[in-house]
């Protein structure tokens, strides 16, 4: 049996709800001039720590990281949003982005 990606597995349960990702979120509401996308990176990953959304974080790390941000600086939003959202939330935060720069970088 092989695993799917979030896509493939959100297509096969919810096809409308992946339509209106890739349209109207990706589409549309992260392309809007309003704020680079390194900023809007920054502030759902924010949002998305002090809601605990463990399944969706990496995902926003690595377009994050495509988008700019640094790890030191996700890092630092990490410490930040502990104080607003909870220490838990944002150790599990932490050990999300651990694990994934420890597989971007598997000699460190």
């Amino acid at each position: 049996m092989t695993q799917s990606s979030p896509r493939q597995a959100l297509g096969e349960i919810a096809p409308k709800l992946l339509e209106l990702t890739e349209k109207v979120l990706y589409g549309d509401v992260w392309e809007r001039p309003g704020l680079p996308k390194r900023d809007r990176s920054l502030i759902t990953l924010a949002a998305l720590v002090a809601l605990n959304r463990t399944v969706v974080i990496p995902l926003h790390l690595e377009r994050a990281l495509e988008n700019g941000v640094t790890r030191d600086e996700i890092g630092e939003l990490i410490t930040h949003i502990a104080f607003y959202s909870g220490w838990p939330t944002a150790v599990s935060a932490s050990l999300l982005a651990n694990d994934l720069f420890r597989k971007a970088d598997p000699g460190n």
